[in-house]
């Protein structure tokens, strides 16, 4: 096989895994929006009545559909530096073990969400004094969140996501169980990075398809754009600024409104 035609395989493999990484977010925010069409307004809580299968499902499909179009460089990456062993006849491995371990791990945080939220429920039908400031509780989220973005952690994660090239030879593994573990070690780093912007959600509206894509947009400009430590700054202004105002006003959070 000649290198040119060599390159031209592995030119359409890495367009594939693009055009598969982009059907499946569009899948996902195509579930996303009709469930927000179909769920019941008046359905009260957190979990908003849903059992556990049906809402950590709902957890990996929002997950995918905010955290595969940023994830995409990463992917892609991973996927050049395999296809460039094969290409030199050494080992390699498929890059769907990198993304499946990835995936894994993030459906798992829904579980933990269920758990949290479930007992938030619970904590809520109890206490007359939660219901009557969950507003003003998450107006105090909100402001956690804009504190976090200024964080050191959140610097580091943000750090090692925004150069995958960086992370995939610095956390370099052979192998399957090397991929695995290469892909569970970005999504911890993705999870440190993000993980308080999923949080924000819950007070925002876990149903509400702006939110999400504002979330998104955040999240991707976070870790794609040139300018994305300032967007992480900006960021946390804006929601430390927003907090502050759903503290004293409560009803301008779209979930009271």
């Amino acid at each position: 096989m000649t290198t040119t035609t060599q390159t031209n395989l592995l030119q359409r493999e890495r367009n594939l895994i693009l055009g598969l990484l982009l059907v499946l977010a569009a899948v996902a925010w195509g579930v996303l929006i009709w469930q927000s069409q179909i769920k019941d307004k008046e359905e009260m809580g957190l979990t908003m009545g849903m059992s556990a299968p049906l809402f950590i499902a709902l957890w990996a499909v929002m997950m995918v559909a905010i955290m595969f179009p940023t994830a995409a460089p990463m992917i892609l990456t991973f996927e050049r530096v395999q296809a460039s062993r094969q290409q030199a006849q050494q080992s390699f491995v498929p890059t769907w073990l990198f993304v499946a371990s990835y995936i894994v791990l993030w459906s798992a945080t829904g579980l933990l969400a269920y758990g949290v939220t479930l007992l938030a429920d619970d904590l809520a039908e109890d206490s007359l004094w939660l219901m009557d400031n969950a507003g003003r509780i998450g107006g105090l989220i909100l402001i956690l969140a804009g504190v976090y973005q200024l964080s050191p952690l959140k610097t580091v994660c943000l750090s090692k996501c925004r150069t995958p090239i960086g992370f995939i030879l610095g956390s370099w593994r052979d192998g399957r169980l090397g991929a695995i573990r290469m892909g569970l070690e970005h999504g911890v780093y993705c999870l440190g990075c993000c993980w308080l912007l999923f949080v924000i959600l819950f007070p925002l509206g876990i149903m509400n398809v702006a939110a999400m894509a504002a979330v998104t947009f955040l999240i991707f400009a976070e870790k794609s754009l040139a300018i994305g430590q300032r967007v992480a700054r900006a960021a946390a202004v804006a929601l430390m600024v927003y907090g502050v105002v759903v503290v004293f006003l409560p009803d301008v959070l779209p979930t009271t409104m």
